[in-house]
């Protein structure tokens, strides 16, 4: 089955601040609810932008790759029969009622390594 990459949004004012209890639990059973369904294949959350450094060619600079209004908060990996169906599981992602966005892209290939956390 095809996979997708759902990258999430959010605008730059949220992305500093810590979610809250209720903002954590809606995101959870959003992730449960893909999990039991089978199309979750992997899931990511980014610390917050402040935290990123950018490398380019000419070197090394502190902060996110560009100076935007939204940044990417976090990442999954979705399987669905073809890109309007990742769409419309994209689409149910708490955080558009969160003043943020999803981005679909179709994933080209790749790999998960197995290994211990920390290992």
């Amino acid at each position: 089955m095809p996979q997708y990459a759902v990258l999430i949004f959010t605008p730059t004012t949220v992305d500093t601040e810590q979610p809250g209890p209720t903002e954590g639990d809606v995101h959870g059973a959003y992730a449960n609810e893909l999990i039991e369904s089978g199309a979750m294949v992997a899931a990511f959350a980014l610390r917050p932008a402040a935290t990123a450094t950018s490398i380019r060619r000419d070197g090394e600079s502190d902060g996110p790759f560009i100076d935007a209004p939204e940044v990417v908060a976090g990442f999954y990996v979705i399987e669905a029969s073809d890109l309007d169906a990742a769409r419309e599981i994209a689409g149910r992602n708490p955080i558009l009622e969160q003043g943020g966005g999803v981005e679909v892209r179709p994933v080209e290939g790749g790999f998960i390594v197995d290994r211990a956390p920390g290992a």
